[in-house]
């Protein structure tokens, strides 16, 4: 088997590239080949190698050893066959690979993505412009719209991500505007738009200035994109996502928020600190609140599909859950102006592209309650099935009851700030 790449492209003959059944064609390799014409043939005939079978082509070698092109025009006969990228390859620089989960593409030519190709994300600061260079670079969309308040920001931040499409491989256009109805008929949209806590600001004043915020968003994103799943990231996150759910009067199961995939992938770094494994070995979820009340089920908690208390004391996990709970103000405290942006902004592209792609994960998400663990009618974070649906169920995992207890607690808390949104 042969990687073909690039160069592999420019060297082909006649506008036609054969290479043996087996061999791996490079995203990029794919790209040159369409920009140039090249028709990639795999030949039918097979040969015995040494030690294995193989295949090349009957009429010309596979690659030819000239330099790049002849000078003729390319065929416009239809290749014999053409060959599939390999799902082993992704685009350069695309996150989804990266962080280990596959985007399935449908075909070549398209986003792989049927009719739900447009997202809008909405605010333009740094976790809002995270979001939509990720979820551009994935190439899974048609569209990425970002939408801000802000004179110019969401149209110079959308030209300068399209300008690295060329570097990083992807073709979703990336647009900016100051208004929401340029996403119209999105298929999801992610609200990021919201004030930071400042220094001497309470949860309350924090919660009446975004409520009013994501209020008026949510109000829109009704209005223009009615068929929309709506990820909310804009804290408090808990009293927010509620509020998404209120103010847009779209079925629960088409609003959630992101933040126990962050505090989960917080507490699973913070762990691999400590020498126990690679972070994307350890394996743990978050629940509850994204704040004071987030519950870390140790009995859930995994490395290597072993227990991890088996490997940490239970003195040390309670310090990690601790820093983990943290985690946000600690990344505050460090760069004294703005807050953390890297790991949301990946928290909320992976529950996007897991959408995308109906790979209906099961992933800890701000949900609202349906029963489940006791507890109804309030939105927390909980384990949830996702796919191009939405929340497709929430599952019960197997708590201890010192876990569930402190679950319900959660909830009864967040359930009593909920009330007091206008």
């Amino acid at each position: 088997m042969r990687v073909i790449g690039v160069e592999d492209v420019d060297r082909a003959e006649n506008g036609v590239l054969h290479i043996a059944r087996g061999d791996l064609v490079t995203p990029l390799a794919r790209d040159r080949a369409r920009e140039r014409g090249v028709s990639i043939s795999i030949s039918s005939t097979l040969i015995a190698g040494e030690g294995e079978s193989r295949s090349r082509p009957q009429s010309r070698p596979p690659l030819a050893a000239g330099g790049p092109g002849n000078g003729t025009a390319p065929s416009l006969a239809p290749p014999p066959s053409t060959l599939p990228v390999s799902g082993a390859l992704y685009r350069r620089g695309a996150p989804a690979a990266a962080l280990g989960w596959p985007v399935p593409r449908a075909n070549a030519s398209g986003n792989g993505n049927g009719g739900r190709s447009r997202v809008t994300v909405v605010g333009a600061g740094h976790v809002g412009a995270q979001v939509a260079a990720r979820l551009a670079d994935a190439d899974r969309f048609s569209e990425v719209v970002v939408v801000d308040v802000a004179d110019g920001l969401a149209e110079g931040i959308a030209l300068d991500l399209w300008h690295s499409s060329a570097l990083r491989g992807f073709d979703t256009r990336v647009t900016g505007s100051t208004d929401l109805a340029a996403g119209a008929g999105s298929d999801f949209v992610v609200i990021t738009a919201g004030r930071a806590r400042q220094p001497g600001m309470t949860r309350t004043d924090l919660t009446q200035m975004n409520a009013a915020i994501v209020g008026e968003i949510s109000a829109n994103v009704a209005r223009h994109s009615p068929g929309a799943i709506v990820v909310v990231v804009t804290n408090p996150l808990d009293e927010m996502t509620e509020l998404a759910w209120r103010a847009t009067g779209f079925p629960p199961q088409r609003v959630m928020g992101m933040a126990g995939v962050l505090d989960a992938a917080r507490f699973c770094a913070l762990t691999a600190l400590g020498g126990v494994a690679r972070p994307d070995r350890i394996s743990a979820v978050a629940l509850g609140s994204h704040g004071e009340e987030m519950v870390i089920p140790l009995s859930q908690a995994t490395v290597d599909g072993r227990p991890l208390s088996a490997t940490v004391d239970a003195p040390t996990l309670e310090a990690l859950v601790a820093r983990a709970r943290d985690s946000g103000a600690e990344v505050v405290r460090h760069l004294k102006k703005g807050s953390a942006f890297f790991a949301p902004a990946a928290s909320v592209a992976r529950m996007v592209l897991a959408m995308a792609a109906d790979s209906r994960e099961v992933m800890p998400v701000c949900v609202r309650a349906d029963g489940a663990y006791g507890i109804r009618d309030v939105y927390l974070g909980l384990p949830a099935r996702i796919g191009r649906a939405g929340v497709v169920e929430i599952v019960e995992l197997p708590l201890t009851a010192g876990e569930l207890e402190m679950l319900r607690a959660a909830a009864a808390r967040i359930d009593e700030r909920a009330r007091q949104l206008a």
